[in-house]
């Protein structure tokens, strides 16, 4: 079973809007068996919220729900429970490597390692741009997917 974290900011725009599409796409593919996908935070200040509204609305268009989540943060012990921890930007990795004490064995990535334009994905909380984030994150996780089931 493959084990995946997305992890931004707050937990309510980039990270969740990458846990559901990824689900999607499992299920799409029906690898949903092998598959444990969820998102967190690097910081407190959303602990217990919803999507974002626009990030929500972004996932709808593409016909993918994300009822039931809740914003929660990063602890220590993600570190040994998943087989990757997916952030954002470069600053949601510093936070990972602080919070996860390191990355011994190098499961900490960005997102968009996984595709052929590597960099951040920008935070649409502060662009306001949810298409882009959408782009970006559609990109990342069928790079994932196609890396782990074609390695």
């Amino acid at each position: 079973m493959y084990k995946i974290l997305f992890v931004c900011h707050g937990n309510i725009c980039r990270s969740p809007m990458a846990e559901f599409l990824m689900k999607q796409l499992v299920i799409e593919s029906g690898l949903e068996d092998q598959f444990q996908i969820t998102s967190a935070a690097t910081s407190t200040e959303e602990i217990g919220n919803p999507i974002y509204p626009p990030a929500a609305r972004t996932l709808a268009a593409h016909g993918i729900g994300c009822a039931g989540h809740a914003a929660r943060q990063l602890r220590k012990s993600d570190y040994a429970a998943y087989d990757l921890l997916i952030g954002m930007d470069d600053a949601n990795i510093r936070n990972m490597l602080r919070m996860c004490g390191g990355d011994p064995e190098g499961k900490i990535h960005l997102l968009l390692d996984y595709t052929d334009h590597p960099g951040q994905v920008a935070d649409p909380w502060y662009t306001g741009n949810f298409n882009q984030t959408w782009q970006d994150v559609w990109d990342g996780c069928h790079g994932i997917l196609s890396k782990l089931l074609n390695p």
